[in-house]
Formats: C-alpha cells, structure tokens, sequence
C-alpha cells in the first residue's frame, strides 16, 4: 500500500483545497416581472417561463 513519503503542509493541502467551494446558481432577471429567477426556470414570483404563463400564482 502507498504510504506518503512527506506530511502534506497546510499550505499545500489548502492550496489543494481552494477550488473546492459551491458555485452560485447563475441568475437572470425575469422579462416580465424583473425579479431575479434561475436560468431556464420558471419564475417563482409571477409564473412565467418566457412570454408565457406555465404556473397560476396568487
């Protein structure tokens, strides 16, 4: 079995570790009621998907 030869730093293995974060959904404003919704989703506030109505809201 492979053993390290050296104890890993902890600049080393947070240098490593950098690139392990979450990625923010990418966001976009909604053409017919400009609140901030996912791309490709249907707006939560107004029910829209494009030009048209896909869900009743309140």
């Amino acid at each position: 079995m492979a053993v390290p030869a050296r104890r890993t730093s902890k600049t080393r293995k947070r240098l490593r570790r950098t690139h392990y974060k979450l990625q923010v959904p990418g966001m976009s404003a909604c053409p017919n009621c400009g609140e901030l919704r996912k791309a490709h989703h249907v707006c939560p506030s107004c029910g829209y998907y494009g030009d048209k109505e896909v869900v009743k809201t309140k």
